[in-house]
């Protein structure tokens, strides 16, 4: 699978897991869900860290720094998708802004 492919399929999953886990604590504090949604939550943001391990970068913080962008646009989409609120252009022009400082951030030719 070419690197390009794996960096998406890496990130999709992380920000799936760390959205859909954040969004348990905020069921549980916000909205008055069962604390029994800690327990998905949790296992939730644990795949979240680990699939961050995966992502093709040589630095943890470069590797968490180019996710940064994926996680504003999955947030977007969750947005829309989870909780019904489509996002209006400010937020997709900032979502397309994060995703291009993204791509530069990981596949910016570096000096070795």
């Amino acid at each position: 699978m070419p690197v390009y492919a794996t960096t998406a399929f890496v990130y999709a999953g992380a920000a799936l897991a760390e959205i859909a886990g954040c969004f348990a604590f905020w069921a549980w504090l916000r909205q008055g869900h069962s604390p029994v949604w800690l327990f998905p939550g949790a296992a939730s943001l644990v795949a979240f860290a680990y699939l961050l391990t995966l992502a093709p970068a040589e630095n943890a913080g470069r590797a968490y720094a180019a996710y940064g962008g994926i996680y504003i646009m999955a947030s977007l989409l969750w947005l829309w998708l989870a909780e019904g609120r489509v996002p209006d252009r400010w937020d997709l022009a900032g979502g397309v802004l994060a995703l291009l400082g993204a791509s530069v951030i990981l596949w910016a030719p570096r000096a070795s």
